[in-house]
């Protein structure tokens, strides 16, 4: 467990959540500051800053309770879809432990997951294509 992490604390069973679901590498819960019902949050236990680098064990367990979660919202909610994400770094969020966002949506609600777009023009497409396809 990291210092006053409240995650881990809920992983540890040392404060109250509202537990849908756990395994021995997971924990979901509804989140107390929802976007929506059925807003819920899926955790590591161990304590990881950031979903994208964590080992490839924990990372397929994260994201297989995401699915298990969801599968179990849909049946309990009907939502219309669902919203998933993850931020990561000191410019998206005040908890540095790995979570995904895992939003029921309805046709009605008033959530907004957008982001401004432009256009790529296919001369920039391809020099970002070959930074990326140099680093990997």
């Amino acid at each position: 467990m990291e210092g006053d992490c409240e995650f881990c604390r809920i992983a540890a069973g040392e404060r109250s959540a509202h537990v849908l679901y756990e395994d021995d590498r997971t924990v979901a819960f509804l989140d107390e500051n929802p976007a929506m019902t059925g807003h819920s949050l899926v955790i590591p236990r161990t304590h990881e800053e950031d979903v994208l680098t964590i080992d490839e064990p924990t990372s397929t367990a994260v994201f297989e309770t995401v699915r298990t979660v969801s599968n179990a919202l849909e049946a309990a909610l009907e939502p219309s879809g669902f919203s998933v994400f993850h931020t990561s770094g000191p410019l998206v969020g005040t908890v540095d432990h790995a979570h995904v966002h895992l939003v029921p949506r309805f046709a009605d609600d008033d959530v907004a997951l957008s982001l401004p777009r432009d256009r790529l023009e296919a001369d920039e497409a391809t020099r970002l294509r070959n930074r990326v396809r140099a680093t990997l």
